[in-house]
């Protein structure tokens, strides 16, 4: 079975790419635990200077929904928080191709990101509130700061989903680029920011990310808090038992 996250360097840039198409790329406690050691790794290696996040077909379809059922609920979150950590923290250039589904977690990472590229195939959407569930990755915070605040509540409650016309419209990614071309687009980006001056660059993404430091992690604390209590509720039980047995669930009886 091939490695579900896949890493390679070439001269000083990373590249970590999802690699489990067959589940298109939802995200499991192994996923994020490798993606967490990667960062984690390119954070401290003065050999590289940038980062570039890739999917496949599809970025990423979000949480792996049998996984997390899986894991203990709240007791299996730790995974996802150290990646949440790490990535909110990242101190170079991180940059992000986006191809097909980006749902979840695979929209709400881009927000750490500071170059987002995505092709007209991408399909982003933020469906937390229907799992029973409220967002995270401090998205409530960052999400109506990068494309406004009725924008992201609209995104937030309803879960409806969008492309990446409305993404770039609404200020979320950076470019939208040709399906044939995200690839090339992408390596020529990396390889321009990594000629870059090295400690200048991160000295200006520090800057970038130091008046929002502080509340970012205040918003994932907060989230974190309400994500755990929903976890476990009813709510969230019906929720997922609906999308397992592939049904619509059924919250009239819930207050």
């Amino acid at each position: 079975m091939a490695d579900p996250v896949l890493t390679g360097t070439t001269g000083p840039v990373m590249t970590i790419r999802l690699n489990r198409p067959e589940k298109k790329n939802a995200i499991n406690r192994a996923m994020y635990e490798a993606l967490t050691a990667a960062l984690r790794a390119a954070a401290t290696a003065r050999s590289v200077r940038v980062v570039v996040l890739r999917g496949g077909d599809d970025f990423s379809a979000g949480n792996d929904i049998a996984d997390f059922l899986a894991s203990g609920r709240p007791a299996g979150m730790q995974p996802v928080l150290d990646f949440l950590d790490v990535l909110a923290s990242f101190p170079k250039p991180l940059v992000a191709g986006v191809r097909g589904a980006a749902i979840g977690i695979g929209t709400t990472m881009l927000l750490h990101c500071d170059v987002v590229l995505a092709t007209p195939s991408a399909r982003f959407q933020l469906p937390f509130v229907q799992l029973g569930l409220v967002p995270e990755a401090a998205s409530t915070l960052l999400l109506p700061a990068a494309v406004g605040r009725l924008k992201a509540a609209w995104w937030l409650l309803t879960g409806e989903g969008f492309d990446a016309e409305a993404a770039l419209a609404a200020g979320l990614i950076t470019k939208t680029v040709a399906e044939t071309t995200l690839d090339a687009e992408l390596n020529a980006l990396a390889a321009r920011l990594a000629a870059m001056p090295p400690a200048a660059i991160r000295q200006t993404k520090a800057l970038l990310q130091a008046p929002h430091r502080s509340a970012v992690r205040e918003a994932m604390t907060r989230e974190v808090e309400a994500f755990g209590a929903q976890l476990k509720s009813a709510e969230a039980k019906e929720a997922f038992t609906a999308f397992m047995e592939k049904r619509k669930p059924d919250f009239s009886r819930f207050d």
